[in-house]
């Protein structure tokens, strides 16, 4: 039988591209986001190979609609769960508790919906597994970070748990942690569309992390035997040696 994984934030950036290895792989890919014209594009991409794509437009933060995704569902073998991303930079004394809030939502209540509505089937499948989409910024804190940190600390932290929880069930729990990725969207949307402001944060670093380069590594923990769960995997550009350590060229 086919596996099916289901993929969230799959319209752009990591989603897209995890969603375009695991359909290599041979997997079928249930494409989640909520702009159905980009999972448009990105399913079209893959059947240009031969690859076997679905959309399904989703805003994970709608728990009945995650629900009812999974009730669509035949079976689900893999699930990622990448839908996520920061706003703003500003120190915790001058954030906004409205930006925390859309933080929040989106990475972790959304991955907790979608979790809860597909566990049942990742454990029916008997070889379940759930890719939690982390940061560096869950196990780093930074300055100018502060609700964005929450989020990816708490995200690390389901993983855990998932994973002391789920111990005498046929699932695995992986958490990828990146660190500096280049990606066309995120620093953008995180400055509030001040192109400037997110070309700063590469500038004088030669290569930053892809895209591809992460779901490289999704796809690799994915696709490793059943039984070898890949706990956290932190991956970072070589010119990222920490959070605060970063080599620009001048």
């Amino acid at each position: 039988m086919e596996r099916t994984a289901v993929v969230t934030g799959a319209s752009s950036g990591i989603g897209a591209a995890t969603a375009v290895q695991l359909a290599d792989a041979g997997y079928r890919v249930i494409l989640t986001a909520r702009r159905a014209d980009r999972l448009v594009q990105v399913a079209d991409r893959i059947a240009g190979y031969g690859g076997s794509a679905v959309v399904h437009p989703l805003d994970v933060t709608d728990r009945a609609a995650s629900f009812a995704l999974a009730d669509s569902l035949d079976q689900c073998d893999v699930l990622v769960a990448n839908a996520g991303g920061a706003i703003g930079a500003d120190y915790v004394a001058d954030s906004s508790p409205d930006d925390w809030q859309a933080m929040y939502d989106s990475n972790v209540i959304g991955t907790l919906n979608i979790v809860q509505a597909l566990l049942p089937k990742l454990i029916a499948s008997g070889e379940g597994t759930i890719v939690l989409m982390g940061s560096t910024a869950g196990l780093i804190s930074y300055e100018g970070g502060g609700g964005y940190i929450a989020a990816k600390h708490a995200i690390h932290g389901i993983a855990e748990t998932l994973r002391l929880e789920l111990y005498d069930k046929p699932v695995r729990v992986i958490e990828i942690a990146p660190g500096m990725v280049k990606s066309a969207e995120f620093a953008l949307n995180r400055y509030r569309g001040d192109a400037e402001k997110a070309a700063a944060v590469y500038a004088g670093v030669k290569q930053p992390l892809t895209e591809t380069d992460v779901a490289d590594a999704v796809c690799w923990a994915v696709t490793r035997p059943a039984h070898v769960n890949v706990d956290l995997m932190v991956l970072r550009p070589r010119a990222q040696a920490a959070q605060y350590k970063v080599y620009r060229e001048s």
